[in-house]
Parts: structure tokens; sequence; C-alpha cells
């Protein structure tokens, strides 16, 4: 990272109690408006919606070994399906990184004491907990069918599940990322340090003002979508259904506009960790660092303009469709840059391949699987053999799940002695970081095959086509396998609470302001404003040093 370390007036004679000990009481944590004790609730929050997330999919992957299924009814597959891909994307894989990463390091990282808005941090919280409950009562009474995009005039007429309070937990948990996003872009506009200019941020800090801006623009989209679902399913009010007037196509657009930018609001805070991680464990600058830099912005603009590549089939015209095309070709350059820079970085890097560096390594071959195949989807011709098959659903696990969780697990490992004090045992980290790799790729690869093939995505059965057996059965033995890789870093990190080593401020001799505090930080994060001096990730001013000295003669 970029930064000096503070510059302190006086030591203290005591070192200051970190946030952890600033009261033990429930009440000090549920009403506490630390942006690190709320990090830590939301990452207690998002392992357990991830856990009932990951129970729905083994549930889907079992029911796929047998052509004609194993336990499930079609309905109850139906909401079984549904249920996984609603509480992982709005629960989980949205807020996942930019809640808990983000909300316990960015204002570290620009030397601020808090965020700008610690009472809205909060609500934030709540916001997002009021939600999670609506979604899970709604799953555990009756469930919803109708898929995680709530298709119309399925959602709004005709399913008799839960349809209106699962979208009312979407429309409460939308607020909850508004208020992050508002809250993140204040505090990196008025709450830097002194000497922490724009180009001095930490490129994690980037990634998560381009993600902020995208939350503040899209979520609101989205929201009244839902709530036009709601009121046409309660009211008959017509706006999507053809039968009051209205027209279903309208919300496969108004939901897109916010959904496509939604998969970097996921993706762009996990290009960010990488930042951070990749120089750290090659001990180099960051390969164009303004190229990076802009190239979140990019991402976040050009996001909002390639909604109808999710339509080829629909009802817009051909003509509609090739702008829709082209401009999903040019997003994908600024993700190019960001793969390339990285790569550049690591070239001659003096590399360190602990934990945190193989997730990184294992998001960066995920990634370029995800986005190359997306390539496929983008063009119009093979588009529409690809459309709602088992490509697409490879595909988006690969973009989201392969690098969403590969980046946030490397940031978890990254960061987690700074945000508890202790370390972990680096060789279970680099098995489970193994493990979660090898287990990905059988799960998806096969999917790929079987979406080529012709099996259409949400099919309970395909007894018509007996030959898929083979492949779903090679996907549901890599699910195990990946189910082992989340399983152990969720039982050695635990473990390490009590028993792990002291980490002390620095363990990876990493640059950046908060990593120049104690780990666990204090409840006020500096002790003193610190003032920043330095580029981003001087690592290589210090080797230079390091060998300037060694050139030395020895005198006597």
């Amino acid at each position: 990272m970029s930064t000096a370390a503070p510059v302190l007036h006086g030591e203290s004679p005591k070192a200051p109690p970190s946030y952890l000990q600033a009261g033990h009481t429930i009440k000090s944590w549920l009403l506490t408006g630390d942006h690190k004790r709320i990090a830590v609730l939301y990452l207690i929050a998002v392992s357990v919606f991830f856990f009932f997330g990951s129970l729905a999919a083994s549930m889907i992957r079992v029911e796929l070994v047998s052509p004609r299924g194993v336990m499930l009814e079609s309905d109850t597959y139906n909401k079984v399906f549904t249920a996984h891909g609603i509480i992982m994307i709005f629960f989980f894989l949205i807020p996942a990184i930019p809640a808990v990463l983000g909300n316990f390091l960015l204002p570290i990282m620009i030397g601020a004491r808090d965020l700008a808005f610690p009472r809205l941090n909060l609500l934030s919280w709540y916001l997002y907990m009021a939600g999670g409950l609506c979604g899970v009562l709604a799953i555990a009474f009756g469930g919803v069918d109708t898929g995680w995009t709530f298709y119309t005039p399925y959602s709004s007429m005709y399913s008799n599940t839960n349809v209106t309070l699962t979208i009312i937990g979407a429309f409460i948990a939308g607020f909850s990322s508004i208020a992050t996003g508002i809250n993140f872009i204040v505090t990196v506009h008025k709450m830097r340090a002194p000497g922490m200019t724009w180009f001095r941020l930490p490129l994690m800090v980037w990634s998560s003002y381009a993600t902020s801006l995208i939350i503040v623009l899209g979520t609101p989209v989205v929201a009244i979508t839902l709530l036009l679902v709601v009121m046409e399913r309660v009211f008959h009010i017509g706006v999507f259904s053809p039968e009051l007037g209205g027209d279903p196509v309208l919300f496969q657009h108004l939901f897109w506009f916010y959904s496509h930018p939604a998969v970097y609001i996921m993706i762009l805070p996990a290009m960010g960790v990488i930042n951070e991680v990749i120089t750290c464990f090659t001990r180099k600058r960051i390969f164009g660092y303004h190229f990076i830099a802009f190239s979140s912005l990019a991402i976040a603009g050009l996001g909002f303009l390639v909604w109808g590549h999710h339509m080829f089939v629909s009802s817009q015209s051909m003509y509609q469709g090739m702008v829709f095309s082209l401009l999903s070709y040019l997003v994908a350059v600024p993700s190019a840059i960001k793969v390339f820079n990285w790569t550049a970085t690591i070239y001659k890097g003096s590399v360190r391949f602990q934990t945190p560096f193989l997730y990184v390594l294992g998001f960066m071959g995920l990634f370029v699987v995800g986005g190359l195949t997306g390539l496929f989807l983008a063009a119009m011709s093979t588009d529409v053999h690809l459309t709602d098959t088992y490509f697409v659903v490879a595909h988006f696990h690969y973009v989201m799940v392969g690098g969403t969780i590969m980046g946030f697990l490397a940031g978890l490992h990254f960061w987690w002695p700074k945000f508890f004090g202790r370390m972990y045992p680096d060789s279970w980290g680099k098995l489970s970081a193994l493990l979660i790799f090898a287990g990905f790729n059988l799960t998806f690869l096969p999917q790929f095959v079987l979406g080529y093939l012709g099996m259409p995505r949400r099919y309970h059965y395909y007894y018509f086509a007996p030959e898929f057996q083979f492949w779903h059965i090679a996907s549901t033995a890599g699910a195990s396998i990946l189910a082992v890789g989340f399983l152990i870093p969720a039982v050695y990190l635990l473990w390490s609470l009590k028993y792990g080593e002291p980490a002390g401020p620095n363990p990876w001799g990493a640059k950046g302001l908060e990593w120049t505090i104690p780990s666990p930080p204090p409840t006020t994060n500096f002790l003193e404003t610190p003032v920043v001096r330095e580029e981003p990730y001087a690592y290589d001013a210090e080797a230079e040093e390091r060998e300037d000295q060694s050139k030395e003669p020895i005198r006597a």
C-alpha cells in the first residue's frame, strides 16, 4: 500500500485497548458505532447465509445425480434452487466484501477514525438482517418458486408461493447496500488523511468507491421494479402482466439494468482485494496503478450500458442486440487490463506462496475462464444457442462464485490477523485453497459441456437425454470436494481465535496504514492523525535501499 507510518507526538505509556475489548456485552455490540465491530457482525451474518445457501446447492447437486431425481418433487426443487439463488446473491455475494472487508478496512486505509456516518452504518446492518429475516421466513414457510430473477408475469400473477415477502426482503436489503455505498463515497471524499491524495489511495479503496457508485445509482432501479411487481401482485395494477395491459419485457429491461451492474458490485471489490494481496506477496509495486484505478471506474460506467445482452432472445430488435453485443465486448477491456497488470506484477517478483496468494492465483484462473466464456454469451450468434442452458450457469458461477468467493477468502486470510490479532495454520490454509480450486473446476467445467449439449437450466428431470448423467455425476463429485474445501477454513479460522499465535502489527511485512497500527486495532484506529508521504505500494523502494546498503564498503 502507499502510505507512511503515522506521525505521533509522544508515545503512550500504555497501548490502547483494542476494539474487541471495548465492552463485552451483547448490547455493546448491537448498539456499536465502531465500523470494525459492524464488520464483524456482517462477517457472522454473511457466513450464516452462506451456509444455508450452500446447503440448498448441495440438495440441487444430489438431486441431479439421477435423470429422474432422487428426493425432491418438482415444485420443491423449484423452491430449493430459488432459495439458493436468492440467499447467495442478495445476502452473500453482494454484501460480503464491501460490508465485511470494506467496512473494516476502508477508514483505516485512508487514515480516518471511522466511516462518515457511524449510525447509518449500524442501520445498514439492521436493514440487512431485517431483509434476510424476511427472505428466510418466506423460504421456511412455503418457499418461493420464481427463480431469483422474479420474472413476470409468473411472479406477479400466477405463483402461489411467498413471492411478496421474498421481494420485501430483497427490497429492504437493497436499502442496506445504498446506506453502505453512501457512507463509503462520503468517507473517501471527506475523511482522507493529510497527504492521502487520490493517487495515493490503495486500489482497494478505488474498487470500493467504484462499487459504491454502482450501488447508489443502480439499486434504486431494481428496488422500484420489485415494488411494482408487488403492487401488480397485490393490487392488480397493470405494469408487467399482459392480462392487465402491462409488458413483461419491460420488467426484463428494468431488472437487468441493475442486475448486470450487480455483477460488478460482486466482482469489483474482489478485484480490489487482489491488488492488495498481490503486491504484498510479490514485494513489488502494482504494475500500472493508474490504469487499474481508472479501469475500476470504467467497469462501473460501462456496466450500466450492457444489460441488453441478457435479452438477445426477447423482443428487442437485432440492431439493439448488435449495439449491446459490441458494448459487452467493450466492458471486457478494463477487466483484461487488470488481469494483464496483475500478471506483470507477478513477473520477476519475490513471490511467497502463502495462503492469501494461493487464493489470488485461484481467483485469476477462475475469473479468466469466466470472462472468456462470457464472450460467447456476448455474441448473438452463439448466445441464441446457449441462452438458458447450463453454459450460462457455469459462466455465472465462474465469475460470481469463483471470482467473488476466491477474492473474499483471499482478503479474509490476508487481513484475519488484523481483524483478530491471531495467525492461522498456513498449511491448512494452503490445503483449503487447493481443494476449493480443484473442487470448483470439477463442479462447473462439466456444466459448460452440458450447456453446449443443450441441457436447459432449472430443469428437474433430464431423462429425455440420459447421456447428461455422466456430466452431472462429475459435477456433484466436484461439489463434494468444494464443500470440504469450504468447511476447512471455518474450522481453522475459528480455532485460531483462541489458539493461534499472536500476529503482531504487520505479520506479512505489508505496506499501508492498516499495518502501522496494532492488531487488532484500537477503537479510534489511530492515536494521532497519520500523515502520508509515500506513493502507493512502495515495496521496490525498500528493496533498493537494502541493496544500496549492502553495496556500501565495510569500515572498521
